[in-house]
């Protein structure tokens, strides 16, 4: 398997395991399948027993796990929810997931939880508060942490340094990775006018750690980010340039919504699958010239 030439362990290939697959996946045979590991969404999973514990025990078994949180609400001017962390970290010592990660976000104020990713200033100050965070976060969770970029709709006029800037600052002050959506990137490139490939090459190759690939809905002078349709072409370009700019990082597809049958997610993996080859191949094939 290849070495990863990033933050964390390369696995290959994976899904984000949904509960509409449960029974196709623990059919599988991690020795004859395409599917390398799976992505979990922690907050399904952090109460003890039930149905969903009990198939991610099984997969557990079988395959790699990492963990992708919705509520961290690193960028919230609330306290840290102490509460929601050692649940979490509980969660995390049953699972022993390779990493863990949450959203560039806030998603509440006042201890009021809005079930939604909201967008940060881009200043200084805001800079410092969310590295200051999501280091102490790090620290308490003692496990590899990615920030993810989210997609965004607004821009803040208070907003000083670009998206990049700030991400790829936030992972060097705070010690995490970055968990590069490449949808979302792409999403964000459209809705404020900016080139992707300014925002690729500003991030620093070490810190990326993962790559989400998903679907967006495209509404011709704006998209919005469902994650509930198939990978366009125009991502799957830019998910090729990823990958020539920072080697064999751990992929997936991400689905969140109108779930496929699982053989269609399969197929979809399968692309990725072979552009990495591709390009990995091609970049292997340069290094010994």
């Amino acid at each position: 398997m290849e070495k990863s030439n990033g933050f964390t362990p390369y696995l290959g290939y994976g899904l984000g395991l949904r509960h509409q697959h449960f029974n196709d996946v623990i059919k599988l045979d991690p020795d004859d399948c395409d599917v390398d590991w799976f992505e979990i969404i922690s907050e399904n999973y952090m109460v003890s027993g039930g149905k969903p514990r009990y198939y991610l025990d099984q997969i557990n078994e079988k395959f790699p796990l990492v963990m992708h949180g919705v509520s961290l609400s690193v960028g919230s001017t609330d306290l840290l929810n102490m509460d929601y962390l050692r649940e979490l970290k509980e969660l995390a010592d049953h699972v022993q997931p390779k990493w863990m990660s949450d959203h560039l976000c806030w998603t509440g104020l006042g201890g009021h939880n809005l079930h939604d990713l909201l967008p940060l200033p881009y200043n200084r100050e805001a800079l410092n508060h969310v590295a200051q965070r999501a280091k102490e976060v790090q620290d308490f969770l003692e496990r590899p942490l990615l920030i993810e970029n989210a997609s965004s709709y607004l821009t803040f006029k208070s907003s000083k340094i670009a998206e990049w800037d700030f991400l790829a600052e936030i992972a060097v002050k705070s010690g995490c990775g970055i968990l590069l959506d490449v949808n979302n990137i792409y999403v964000s490139a459209f809705n404020h006018d900016f080139d992707p490939m300014e925002y690729l090459r500003a991030l620093p190759k070490d810190k990326i750690g993962q790559i989400h690939i998903a679907g967006h809905e495209h509404n011709g002078d704006y998209i919005i980010d469902t994650h509930d349709r198939p990978v366009c072409s125009d991502v799957w370009t830019l998910y090729e340039e990823a990958l020539k700019l920072f080697g064999p990082i751990s992929s997936m597809i991400e689905r969140d919504d109108n779930i496929p049958p699982f053989k269609e997610l399969m197929d979809e993996l399968d692309i990725a699958r072979k552009i990495g080859n591709r390009i990995l191949g091609e970049r292997n094939e340069q290094s010994f010239k």
